[in-house]
């Protein structure tokens, strides 16, 4: 397949590139640098630097050729910093979606698959697995801006028959399990690189944000999934949308406390983490895990990479080889 992936320097983005072109196909990546980096983009790929917020600039790029799929990641994601900065976060993502969506439609793309999020929910008070189908209740401007952008893709199928897969990961975390790559964030605000930093000595201590949530320890509860197994979910949904648009929720299905990942982060380093109590952080709910079992049947999707301490494996691996990040 001829594949267009926009946020492909990013995290999730790169890894689904390289699983891309593991399986034989065809991709062409779409960023502004911005939050990814050049070194993530694997040698051969075709790389465009463009800024989606620019529609002309967007327009020109999806038109140059014919896509299969098209592959949406370019966001801004920082729950925290969408608080602070709300019409910032709602314009940046919202807009910029809007100008790929359209050039997509004009474009006459049939597949369009969307990297949304867990952000969507706000699940403070229920210990259960969130459906597919749960009611919609973003805590922060950066979960609105997802689901206007999947209400946007809604029209898009019923107006122009574009189907659309919306994929709502809850907590990607891991690396390449070949090293190829990792996870680089400028700057870093998700705990198991930051625990894996403070192992390592790269920075001295760790921040957890809370200590009077209703879980068994007081700390929030989130579901992790390795970016592999995200790649590989992305990569089944295609076949999806040759007959329907899809919204699924991407998790193992298991909820951990942010002290039970330092647990798993010193027992795979074994190194002990210096850790201290910080104030909760605004649009963080308690608890949020993922009831995957319509993805699961639908197209056979198992994550492999179950227990937490075989993901935190990956990440160390990685960020041993690549202390200082992608500019190393």
């Amino acid at each position: 397949m001829k594949c267009l992936v926009t946020g492909g320097a990013g995290y999730v983005g790169s890894h689904v590139v390289i699983s891309l072109l593991d399986a034989g196909h065809d991709v062409v990546v779409l960023d502004d640098l911005s939050t990814g980096h050049r070194a993530a983009i694997p040698d051969g790929v075709r790389f465009r630097h463009v800024d989606l917020s620019n529609a002309q600039a967007t327009h020109d790029a999806v038109t140059q050729d014919s896509w299969d799929v098209v592959f949406h990641f370019a966001a801004l994601s920082s729950v925290g910093r969408s608080i602070t900065e709300p019409f910032h976060y709602l314009r940046h993502n919202i807009m910029s979606s809007l100008n790929l969506i359209e050039a997509c439609t004009s474009h006459q793309v049939k597949r369009f698959v969307f990297s949304s999020t867990a952000a969507l929910f706000s699940n403070e008070r229920d210990l259960s697995r969130i459906m597919d189908d749960a009611p919609v209740n973003p805590a922060s401007p950066y979960g609105d801006s997802k689901f206007f952008i999947e209400r946007a893709l809604l029209w898009a199928d019923r107006v122009y028959g574009m189907r659309t897969a919306c994929l709502r990961y809850f907590n990607a975390a891991g690396a390449d399990p070949k090293g190829r790559l990792g996870e680089d964030h400028r700057p870093e605000t998700h705990l198991i690189p930051l625990a894996i930093d403070t192992a390592l000595g790269l920075q001295s201590s760790l921040q957890i944000f809370g200590s009077n949530y209703s879980t068994r320890d007081g700390t929030c509860i989130r579901d992790y999934v390795h970016v592999t197994d995200l790649a590989d979910a992305h990569i089944r949904v295609i076949d999806q949308l040759d007959t329907r648009s899809v919204a699924y929720n991407l998790g193992n299905g298991r909820g951990l406390t942010n002290l039970e990942v330092i647990e798993s982060v010193e027992r795979v380093s074994g190194c002990r983490i210096p850790w201290e109590w910080a104030l909760p952080r605004p649009g963080d709910p308690a608890i949020l895990v993922a009831d995957s079992s319509r993805i699961r049947m639908d197209t056979g999707w198992q994550p492999r990479y179950r227990h937490i301490d075989s993901i935190v494996g990956t990440a160390l691996n990685w960020r041993k080889r690549h202390p200082h990040g992608y500019d190393g």
